[in-house]
């Protein structure tokens, strides 16, 4: 089972060990006690750590160019706080965070990317909007 809290993002690189469940920056879900520990030497640390958790639905590296706010940054829906979650990585860190949709109030779901680059998000309310760039 997973833990409560401490969503992580990690580039996965070949022979690299990332820990769980040694490592973990969640909390068991029936008290607050911590699973594992937070850091150990010779395990990789996560790029972007959520707590508390936004819930993550899909997770996608968009590379279109429909919509150039977005090229080249990992896009996840975020169910729990209900918006469309925007990370910039450079050299395997995360530079920055955007939450977009947010007035939508609704789960996303899930995401894809068409091959002509469009971007599609999809809610818990059976809504499919297609991203633009304004």
């Amino acid at each position: 089972m997973d833990p409560r809290g401490g969503d992580e993002i990690n580039l996965i690189e070949k022979g690299k060990n990332y820990g769980w469940p040694v490592v973990s920056q969640g909390k068991e879900y029936s008290r607050e006690q911590a699973v594992g520990v937070k850091h150990q030497a010779g395990m990789q640390e996560p790029v972007q750590v959520y707590i508390p958790s936004i819930a993550p639905s899909d997770l996608l590296f968009y590379r279109g160019t429909s919509v150039l706010l977005l090229k080249d940054k990992l896009i996840t829906g975020a169910m729990k706080l209900r918006h469309l979650n925007v990370v910039s990585i450079q050299n395997n860190l995360s530079r920055s965070e955007k939450r977009y949709l947010l007035n939508l109030n609704q789960r996303i779901r899930a995401l894809a990317q068409a091959p002509d680059g469009r971007l599609f998000v999809a809610t818990d309310h059976g809504i499919i909007y297609q991203i633009h760039q304004k």
